[in-house]
């Protein structure tokens, strides 16, 4: 069949990099794709926010399986015009995409309906907000309630800190439309886990368990990234723990988001924090994260267009899923100011020298025609992607790691202590 993967990240590269591996899969598009998505798909120039444009193009290529990526399509309901359309279509409708699009939203559902979280309250003035962090006579966390690309959410060790966190969202209006309201929550002590899903609207079943690593520095130091790299699975994710999220926190949602009238069928991303009193959510997602799919779809064993096309069915139920053994590590490298200012168009050196062992999935890539040739550039935050997998996690680094460094690019910057607590705990 045709598929369309909407979405230009590394993510994306990672879905078509493992739905090319499917006996079902004919074509691939990607809309709009990246430099390293062109050697397994064909890219196609449209925006992933220009809904009336993609669903033409499903409707004139026929397209089998559509995959929407990232979230600001899911939100503007890119899954409903072309489910409408007729296009079956992975990802979560408008309605239950809220449940990202708003951590308003999503904070007062978890209240709702009992699921575990830190005690928050939601301002759209200064004043307000300012009092309300007295109030908790600790470190804090400042959240703009709409999307911001990863950046939005702001630790405060102190009542200075938050201060400035407010007036930065609120009155300054950092995050435009996406900070016209916050959320201040209670700063929760522990370990994070990533924990994917797949739903069909009923079924919900756990991926493989995963780290993200958020600060942009060593020793979890500097501001908040998309993610500088993950590993997978999480030693603090055991399957006991696995089996007490999916009992109070992942079938619970789904559950409610179905009686609620906001059926969720996609990818169900619970971001956890591993508390002294037990899992605690920290903020849900509805559709693939980045850059964990780029650890947690290498593991998987099970055909992933089979998978997909369950939860669009509905009959999940049916399709245990199968994943290897051992580790698999990804160490993002980022551009020249990131996540501040980005420098675009440097040159990256390398990307031929590096092992077949090793996945580059490109993040920021793009393809410039030259008189000697094509040379790669630099074209977002996040630039690559640098996979390998492990019978052990040492092995998984110690092979990922050296594929970072058969790879240069002036400004390049990354992480050398990718999955240093599991290393810790062992």
């Amino acid at each position: 069949m045709k598929i369309l993967i909407v979405g230009s990240g590394g993510r994306e590269h990672a879905l078509a990099w493992k739905l090319r591996q499917s006996p079902q899969t004919d074509t691939i598009y990607c809309a709009p794709g990246n430099g390293g998505t062109a050697s397994l798909a064909v890219n196609v120039p449209i925006p992933a926010d220009d809904i009336p444009a993609l669903v033409a193009f499903a409707k004139e290529q026929h397209i089998g399986l559509a995959v929407v990526g990232p979230e600001l399509p899911l939100t503007l309901g890119l899954v409903d015009a072309l489910t409408a359309a007729g296009i079956p279509a992975f990802g979560p409708s408008k309605a239950a995409a809220q449940l990202e699009g708003s951590k308003a939203f999503s904070k007062d559902f978890m209240a709702r309906h009992g699921i575990p979280t830190a005690k928050y309250g939601i301002f759209q003035e200064v004043a307000p907000a300012k009092a309300f962090v007295r109030s908790f006579g600790g470190p804090c966390v400042v959240k703009a309630d709409g999307l911001a690309a990863g950046k939005g959410v702001l630790i405060c060790e102190t009542e200075a800190e938050a201060d400035t966190a407010i007036d930065y969202i609120l009155a300054e209006n950092a995050f435009g439309a996406a900070g016209a309201s916050l959320v201040i929550e209670e700063f929760l002590e522990g370990e994070e886990l990533s924990l994917m899903a797949f739903s069909d609207g009923k079924t919900v079943i756990p991926m493989m368990t995963a780290q993200d690593h958020k600060r942009i520095f060593d020793g979890d130091k500097g501001p908040n990234t998309g993610g500088m790299g993950a590993y997978a699975p999480a030693p603090v994710g055991t399957a006991a723990l696995v089996a007490e999220v999916e009992k109070t926190v992942l079938q619970p949602v789904v559950n409610a988001m179905a009686a609620e009238g906001r059926e969720f069928k996609g990818v169900l991303y619970a971001g956890l924090m591993i508390t002294a009193k037990g899992p605690m959510v920290l903020e849900f997602n509805a559709r693939f994260g980045d850059p964990e799919t780029e650890v947690v779809l290498p593991m998987l064993k099970t055909d992933l267009v089979s998978t997909l096309l369950a939860c669009i069915r509905g009959t999940l139920d049916q399709l245990p899923l199968e994943w290897q053994t051992g580790h698999c590590v990804t160490i993002v490298m980022a551009a020249h100011g990131y996540p501040g200012m980005v420098r675009k168009g440097d040159k990256i050196h390398g990307l031929e020298q590096v092992r077949p062992d090793v996945m580059v999935f490109h993040c920021g890539t793009s393809l410039q025609s030259t008189k000697a040739g094509t040379a790669w550039l630099t074209s977002g935050g996040r630039v690559l992607s640098v996979t390998a997998t492990g019978e052990t996690l040492p092995l998984a680094l110690q092979k990922a790691y050296a594929g970072v460094q058969t790879i240069t690019f002036d400004g390049m910057q990354y992480r050398r202590d990718i999955a240093h607590r599991a290393l810790n705990r062992s």
